[in-house]
């Protein structure tokens, strides 16, 4: 338990973090085991409402892996992998619609609702947030973003609303995407110009030395990236992930984090203290 003089200590350390992302905004592409650990899953909403209580402009960006392939499994329809990525045929797409778009995103409204922030579910088809078209054949209906329309969002936001968007796609054709939620939250950001993006992970940050986390790279500069995957610093499915940080900072996004959403408050600790947590990568050399 924190006793209350160490309370006092991070609030005042916080102070000046506050005053720099008054008004700003933040987006956190939800996740991993925060997503599923219901203990920490009251603490990310208990963060996100905090931010929002004092004047962070907060879009929560979220996935939902599990349920779909729960959800799946009721139906009697197998789940299928490429390279990582749920395969997606017409049916599974259906699925991935009604439980993002449903139950996932509404469960988490809900909870953000009764902690006391204004929260708004959307998915990517309202107000046409995110037309796709498709990644490729082998995926089926799994979207690549082809354009992103802030107005739903910077409307939702202006009117003091937290949206939650859940990731599913559209195109012209009537047919529906399943769309990577770090995918969809670099794009997002990077349309609303925000001030910082938050991607929560079941990992400490990058690490140096994979499963040593005292080996954490706090900093990384985006031109650093390449030699870092050269050198194998960055390999497997950090690599999508790290692509979607160098596309948002390239995109307009101040500074864009890696942080471990299995620790509590690890939000607030990323963005309100002078340590930080996981790793941040900015524009630069």
């Amino acid at each position: 338990m924190i006793g209350k003089e160490e309370q006092a200590e991070f609030l005042l350390e916080a102070m000046p973090y506050i005053e720099k992302y008054q008004n700003k905004i933040l987006v956190v592409k939800y996740g991993g085991n925060a997503m599923t650990d219901d203990t920490l899953k009251q603490f990310v909403m208990r963060d996100m409402t905090l931010l929002r209580f004092v004047g962070i402009k907060v879009v929560l960006v979220h996935g939902g892996g599990p349920e779909i392939s729960q959800t799946l499994k009721r139906m009697g329809i197998e789940s299928r992998f490429v390279n990582g990525l749920r395969y997606t045929d017409e049916e599974t797409a259906e699925v991935v619609r009604m439980v993002l778009a449903g139950k996932v995103n509404k469960s988490l409204v809900h909870m953000l609702g009764a902690m006391g922030a204004r929260a708004i579910g959307i998915s990517g088809i309202d107000g046409n947030l995110l037309r796709c078209s498709k990644e490729s054949e082998a995926l089926g209906f799994v979207g690549k973003i082809d354009h992103v329309d802030t107005d739903i969002l910077t409307s939702c936001l202006d009117a003091g609303y937290l949206p939650v968007v859940s990731t599913v796609g559209y195109d012209d054709d009537g047919n529906i995407y399943n769309v990577n939620a770090d995918t969809a939250a670099s794009a997002i950001a990077g349309a609303l110009k925000a001030e910082s993006l938050i991607l929560m992970t079941d990992v400490r940050g990058l690490l140096r030395v994979r499963d040593d986390e005292s080996t954490l790279i706090r900093k990384v500069y985006v031109s650093d990236i390449p030699s870092l995957v050269k050198e194998g610093v960055i390999s497997g499915g950090m690599i999508p992930k790290v692509n979607c940080c160098r596309d948002a900072i390239r995109n307009g996004v101040g500074r864009v984090f890696i942080t471990d959403g299995r620790v509590k408050h690890s939000i607030l600790l990323e963005l309100l203290s002078d340590e930080g947590l996981g790793t941040m990568f900015v524009k630069g050399d």
